[in-house]
């Protein structure tokens, strides 16, 4: 198993949208800026060519729906391709993606494990 930890919270499906009806390139932005984060925490680990991912996210309430915070998720594949941990975020490279939800108010993160298979 190989893990990692991304600080702080991911945008929302409800920002992500909010993004993309405010102007043409503020979603490409907030995706460039996001995809970069998750690649800078991820960065040193191994490739794989197969992998389960279980993503939990400590958040600081529970004032969003859990759906709304997955949305992240496309981030945090698309940063460990940029990573060049995986060759690319298909079904040939991912396999399970498994969400576990936790409240943290002093320390929201993002924990990801990835489990080659």
């Amino acid at each position: 198993m190989l893990e990692f930890t991304i600080p702080g919270t991911l945008p929302t499906l409800n920002e992500i949208i909010k993004a993309s009806k405010s102007h043409p390139i503020a979603y490409a932005n907030m995706k460039k800026d996001y995809t970069a984060l998750v690649m800078l925490h991820a960065r040193k680990l191994p490739k794989l060519e197969r992998t389960d991912v279980d993503i939990t996210w400590y958040c600081k309430d529970m004032r969003k729906d859990k759906d709304n915070i997955a949305a992240g998720t496309k981030f945090i594949l698309d940063g460990i391709v940029k990573a060049k941990i995986i060759k690319n975020d298909g079904w040939k490279q991912i396999g399970n993606i498994n969400h576990h939800f936790e409240v943290d108010k002093d320390n929201p993160r993002i924990k990801v494990e990835l489990h080659q298979i």
